[in-house]
């Protein structure tokens, strides 16, 4: 994410994606260390950020548990 995508990437692909009903979508944000998972519930999109050392969960997936350095620095 870049300071020019920001607005798009947390407010308008809220708008598009919860049209097209997709069920949960990543926001990857290096330079705050931090990866929101927005999931789809009842027509809204509910965000859960994870930062730090936490584990990333998906309710799509549930048996996955990705620490967050290993998306935002592979």
């Amino acid at each position: 994410m870049s300071e020019s995508t920001k607005s798009t990437d947390y407010r308008a692909k809220r708008a598009e994606y919860s049209v097209l009903d997709i069920p949960e979508y990543w926001i990857c944000d290096p330079l705050k260390e931090r990866v929101t998972v927005c999931t789809l519930l009842e027509g809204w999109y509910e965000a859960a950020e994870f930062a730090e050392e936490n584990p990333i969960e998906s309710t799509l997936f549930s048996e996955l548990r990705v620490p967050n350095r290993q998306i935002l620095n592979p």
